[in-house]
């Protein structure tokens, strides 16, 4: 059964409460948030996201979010999460792959859909 698009919109705006930290992953997290990055100086760590209100199916967090990761990491997929640590492995998708020689930074954008 498709659903309108005031009733995606209403589920997209769920995230405000059930997604509020984003993760990068070396491979397909899963359903359960597996391969996440660790390591480095400074430390990976989960960030805090917000988003925007819904709109036609589709909400994106309102800043992009900066992430420290270590070198020798691939980063392959993120991950909205309801912690900054632990915490519920709320779903994840692909990114632009990015390999890391040294230390440095991957900025992310999130966009979540629904169709």
């Amino acid at each position: 059964m498709p659903f309108t698009a005031a009733t995606r919109d209403d589920f997209l705006d769920d995230l405000d409460t059930l997604a509020t930290h984003a993760s990068l992953h070396t491979a397909d997290p899963g359903t359960t948030g597996a391969n996440e990055v660790t390591g480095g100086s400074p430390a990976y760590a989960r960030k805090a996201i917000t988003w925007n209100p819904s709109s036609a199916g589709s909400k994106t967090v309102t800043a992009s979010v900066t992430f420290d990761v270590p070198a020798g990491t691939t980063v392959t997929h993120c991950g909205t999460w309801t912690g900054a640590s632990g915490g519920t492995f709320r779903g994840g998708g692909t990114t632009t792959v990015e390999s890391f020689g040294a230390q440095g930074t991957y900025t992310l954008n999130l966009t979540a859909t629904l169709t």
